[in-house]
């Protein structure tokens, strides 16, 4: 079975009155490629008339950002015209490529009406040859994304990328990610074999886990070496967790903000590119 390296409890990281834990990047872990970044916010409970998330117009380049609702719901909007609200259990996932603005924010009815909210972000890097690609986005309903069960359907997964078991994830992408929401009962087991080659992002949302005899706590990040293709995971209670992984890309990664890029230089310019708006502009 595939040895966990280390456990990383996430960072709690709020923004105003929005819940966030941070299990990536920290000071103990700054990614794990092609993984780079997730924040989780909530659970919590809005009240009506609420202010909704904050986040407002901003740029990305050079990387993904894959948005898991939970609970609640996101209204999207980019300067390349694409807009949706994408309610609980439903997912975004935009390529940002060369570089766009977008705001994700709560719906009009979510701001009025409150209720619970929990979201998840993970930002997935773009290899060099990649990184000014065209933009593109799509969000998808919870009905409009694929389901794996195991035969007593004590175990589910939502695919939405790469395949779970033979089942095909509901979003093509430009690099090969497999990435599925996997919901356990309690006492649930789950045998799966992932390549000895690709790094694994393994997030415990909720619950608690036993994975290759080793218990992984909710809100913690577990960190795999590559001795084994083989995980066997044990319910130790009702549980949700979040399962990644890929061929690591092996290439320099730097960070400016939301943009990340493969040099110093490359972060400068997209800078001047977001200020000369070539990213694109917004309106109201």
């Amino acid at each position: 079975m595939r040895n966990i390296k280390k456990l990383h409890k996430a960072e709690y990281r709020p923004m105003g009155d929005l819940k966030t834990w941070s299990p990536l990047p920290t000071n103990r872990l700054q990614m794990i490629d092609p993984f780079i970044f997730l924040n989780h916010h909530g659970p919590q409970t809005y009240p009506p008339n609420n202010n909704g998330l904050p986040f407002g117009p901003h740029p990305h380049r050079g990387m993904e950002t894959v948005t898991f609702i939970l609970d609640g719901d996101i209204a999207h909007k980019d300067s390349d015209g694409h807009y949706s609200v994408i309610e609980s259990g439903g997912v975004q996932w935009m390529t940002a490529g060369r570089g766009l603005l977008h705001a994700e924010v709560s719906s009009d009815e979510f701001k009025e009406k409150g209720g619970p909210l929990e979201i998840l972000q993970l930002w997935i890097n773009l290899p060099k040859r990649l990184k000014m690609t065209q933009p593109s986005y799509k969000g998808l309903q919870k009905d409009q994304i694929s389901v794996w069960k195991n035969e007593d359907e004590t175990v589910q997964a939502q695919v939405v990328s790469g395949n779970f078991k033979g089942i095909r994830g509901a979003f093509d992408t430009p690099t090969s990610v497999d990435l599925s929401l996997v919901y356990f009962e309690k006492d649930a087991r789950i045998k799966l074999e992932i390549p000895k080659s690709h790094n694994i992002f393994f997030y415990v949302i909720r619950g608690k886990l036993e994975v290759n005899e080793i218990e992984v706590f909710e809100l913690h990040l577990a960190e795999f070496s590559k001795n084994s293709e083989i995980l066997d995971i044990v319910a130790q209670e009702q549980s949700v967790l979040l399962l990644g992984h890929a061929e690591p890309f092996e290439e320099k990664v730097v960070f400016g903000g939301p943009f990340v890029m493969n040099s110093e230089e490359e972060i400068r310019q997209a800078y001047e590119d977001y200020q000369a708006g070539k990213m694109g502009s917004w309106e109201d």
